[in-house]
């Protein structure tokens, strides 16, 4: 079953449980309203007729019962005598005693006899309401005891009550199931308004993983969860979608960068081994040093390209960095590898969450490129303070058509084509820089020269 289907099924339901329990709810009171009067009615019929008799007896000295058969005439004219039969809102009373029962005047007795009406006329306390049948009709009878031995019973037919009820128990059902279509069809519409985002997430989906097209937009224009879900899902679309275009670049930056090495690593090897040994041992020499030139020029592009790929979780877990001591490693390493070149350092005590292994592959990527530009006889200037990595040096510094792509993959300056490298290196100091949560930035500093920030966050 599909979620829109379930959806509006849910809705239905719980629609259709409230129209129910309102309509239920008001049959019951409607009815109990109604029946209610009745009740009430005989109540006072009751209670009246009973005040009458007890002052009839005080002021005659009446005494009811079997003892006193002279004095029925008198009783059943202060009840009131119904019609025959007993019909529509004409009231009936009675009295019960031991031995008989007392009809009103003129009058017959109709109400059947009752084992429950018997014992709260002997116990002489209580009262209650039943309801009986009295020719085909539905009787309503109050029955009250006045004193031990003696008892009132009022009963009064309540059809046009129960016709009334009826109807309205029909009213209120075809209400309510006029009003559960209603609500199943009013859900289906809305239902279907409220998961459209649903749908197009769930095409796009769907259009995705046939075509690996990630060119495809859901519209989100509103702010509820699953507008929301929409633009989250462009989010993670457009992400793809540039990892997709960034990956194909890398691909195919790499064959072109890796296939003039190789070139001329192939060609040295055939070279080599064409000969058979007649070259001049100068000659092999120098084309032995050509090739391991190229191995390790390949080593280190592959190494690159390894790091660039990774773009998840590194291989060792971030622990606290003191980024002034690694740095530190980093220069005097940079120190050994050039000893001719003079690198002044400037620190200041600094923590930062991070890998080492990339920290210090960073650093060094920023050193080497301050080494490749400076000038022999000039210094580089190295600060570390509040998370940030500062490296200058004092070459021709970043020509203006060259300073936006500085940190591309693969990107080289005019200038350095004929210098060894492969334009890895500050690509791979942003995609640190960016891992840790952090920037790296670069600029021409004041009196010439390149300046090249990397910036972290350091620990509290």
């Amino acid at each position: 079953m599909s979620f829109r289907r379930r959806l509006t099924l849910a809705g239905t339901a719980a629609v259709a449980i409230a129209i129910l329990l309102a309509l239920g709810t008001a049959f019951a009171v409607v009815r109990s309203e109604l029946r209610g009067q009745v009740d009430d009615s005989l109540q006072t019929v009751a209670d009246q007729r009973t005040r009458e008799l007890m002052i009839t007896r005080e002021v005659l000295g009446l005494e009811l019962g079997a003892s006193a058969p002279g004095t029925l005439p008198l009783i059943r004219a202060r009840l009131a005598a119904p019609d025959e039969p007993l019909e529509g809102k004409v009231r009936y009373v009675q009295l019960l005693t031991p031995d008989r029962v007392i009809p009103p005047a003129d009058a017959k007795a109709q109400l059947p006899e009752d084992k429950r009406a018997t014992q709260v006329m002997a116990s002489g306390a209580g009262s209650y309401f039943s309801d009986v049948q009295l020719g085909g009709s539905h009787a309503r009878v109050f029955t009250k005891a006045i004193e031990p031995g003696l008892a009132i019973q009022a009963a009064q037919t309540v059809d046009e009550q129960d016709e009334a009820i009826d109807r309205l128990g029909m009213i209120l059902a075809l209400v309510g199931i006029g009003g559960v279509g209603l609500a199943g069809g009013l859900g289906l519409v809305v239902t279907r308004t409220a998961t459209r985002p649903v749908r197009e997430l769930s095409a796009a989906a769907e259009h995705v993983a046939k075509t690996r097209d990630l060119s495809r937009r859901i519209e989100a224009s509103g702010t509820d969860e699953l507008s929301g879900l929409a633009a989250s899902f462009n989010t993670m679309l457009e992400a793809l979608d540039r990892s997709m275009r960034a990956q194909r670049q890398l691909v195919s930056d790499a064959s072109h960068e890796l296939r003039t090495p190789l070139t001329s690593l192939r060609t040295n090897v055939e070279v080599l081994a064409g000969t058979n040994g007649s070259l001049p041992p100068e000659e092999r020499n120098r084309m032995l040093q050509a090739v391991a030139g190229q191995l390790d020029e390949l080593t280190g592009l592959v190494g690159d390209l390894v790091d660039l790929a990774r773009d998840g979780e590194p291989d060792e877990p971030l622990e606290p960095v003191r980024l002034d001591l690694l740095v530190s490693d980093a220069v005097a390493r940079a120190r050994r590898l050039h000893p001719g070149r003079e690198i002044n350092l400037l620190k200041e005590q600094t923590i930062v969450d991070g890998s080492p292994r990339r920290l210090d592959r960073a650093v060094s990527n920023l050193l080497d490129n301050a080494e490749k530009w400076a000038p022999p006889d000039t210094a580089i200037e190295v600060q570390v303070t509040d998370g940030q990595i500062t490296v200058r040096d004092h070459g021709p510094g970043f020509a203006g058509e060259d300073l936006p792509r500085v940190f591309d993959r693969f990107y080289r300056a005019r200038s350095s084509r004929g210098l060894p490298g492969s334009g890895l290196g500050l690509a791979i100091v942003r995609q640190v820089a960016e891992f840790h949560g952090g920037s790296v930035r670069a600029e021409n500093a004041e009196g010439g020269g390149a300046r090249l920030r990397l910036q972290l966050l350091a620990s509290s």
